[in-house]
């Protein structure tokens, strides 16, 4: 089966590539079989629903972005896929190493992520969570959000929604979440912030909360943070089907002494079940509640009462997305502890406050995070 830790996707490709593919349908069958002729390829029906296909090295890429048009919905997740450097039936080698199409065919189109990770063009940029009665201008900031941001060979920035839904479909949100919290604390200490910082993860890129997070921990402890500078928020909570699993994960980071906050509160039917199971410090109202709150009545009426029932169980609250004077009045009227959005401050990349060999020091620091994610190293 695909290990990442063992094999990097290069090793399955050749001068010439002779494919083996299992189809679970007929309708897989025929579709893989019309794409490949479509293509001016050979393929071979060697038993029912097994199809060999030889693919030259300049011919690759093509071949392996037509798979995923032609293998629709659960075909491309339930096809399995393994290579042979010469024509023949797979030997052991190549029948140990047989991966899902899908998995195999995500690896070969993230091989950017690994280029921009390797390279390090990455940065984390960073929004100031005020406190509620600050102004544009005159700001008290109570924290500093950490928002990861990867570009391409063109130095443009890739938006962040696609990298990690890539990242995920390739099997590498693991690393991907872990660089992206390296690259957090790392560029926060460079810049010498002075408040606490946020740092989001996504639960499901967690499987062993005391192996995965030991290295978070162990970097910030490093870089000299106080755990009580550190917030940890959770993303992506509509994805968190394993309760427990996300209990473990706050409970470690808990017994470190870091916050925990709860991202996207009143965005789905799960948010107040998930408030009242996790107890976090802060939670963030989802930006889609926030916008026009100062003309929607019903917008109003809904964050009042999320706020009312955070503070009855001490959790202060931030409401995100704020864009204009009137909805920040509005959330300062409805008893908002923090407010964030363009209308205080933009995501911005911080300058370094420090000295080379200071900087060097850091990144010295933060190195043990790096070798955690070393999957990268195996793509």
């Amino acid at each position: 089966m695909w290990c990442a830790d063992c094999e990097a996707i290069e090793s399955y490709f050749f001068e010439t590539t002779y494919f083996w593919f299992f189809l679970p349908t007929s309708n897989a069958e025929q579709n893989l079989m019309r794409m490949c002729i479509e293509m001016g390829l050979a393929p071979k029906l060697v038993a029912d629903k097994c199809i060999m296909v030889q693919v030259n090295k300049n011919g690759l890429s093509t071949f392996l972005n037509n798979i995923g048009g032609c293998l629709a919905g659960p075909e491309f997740g339930q096809s399995k896929v393994t290579t042979m450097a010469q024509e023949g039936h797979p030997d052991i080698n190549a029948i140990s190493r047989v991966a899902s199409v899908e998995t195999f065919v995500r690896r070969h189109q993230a091989r950017w992520i690994k280029t921009a990770v390797e390279n390090e063009t990455y940065q984390s940029w960073f929004q100031p969570i005020v406190r509620a009665y600050s102004e544009p201008g005159n700001l008290d900031v109570f924290a500093n959000e950490a928002l990861f941001r990867l570009f391409d060979d063109e130095n443009n920035m890739v938006p962040p929604h696609l990298v990690f839904n890539l990242a995920e479909q390739s099997g590498l949100l693991f690393s991907l979440d872990l660089i992206a919290r390296k690259s957090a604390v790392e560029h926060a200490a460079k810049a010498n912030l002075n408040s606490k910082i946020f740092i989001n993860f996504n639960p499901s890129s967690i499987y062993d909360p005391s192996y995965c997070l030991r290295s978070t921990a162990s970097a910030i402890s490093e870089l000299g943070f106080q755990p009580q500078d550190i917030v940890f928020e959770v993303t992506e909570t509509h994805q968190a089907r394993d309760m427990n699993h996300l209990k473990g994960i706050l409970a470690f980071y808990r017994s470190c002494g870091f916050g925990v906050a709860l991202d996207d509160i009143g965005s789905g039917w799960s948010s107040l079940n998930m408030l009242a199971q996790l107890r976090p410090d802060y939670i963030k109202i989802d930006m889609e509640l926030v916008r026009h709150i100062d003309t929607n009545q019903h917008k109003r009426n809904i964050v009042s009462h999320l706020i009312q029932l955070a503070h009855e169980n001490g959790i202060e609250v931030i409401a995100e997305g704020v864009e204009s004077r009137a909805e920040a009045q509005v959330l300062r009227d409805i008893g908002a502890d923090y407010l964030q959005g363009y209308y205080f401050a933009k995501p911005a990349a911080l300058s370094t406050q420090l000295s080379n060999n200071l900087e060097e020091e850091i990144t010295q620091k933060v190195k043990p995070l790096s070798n955690a994610a070393s999957q990268f190293d195996k793509l």
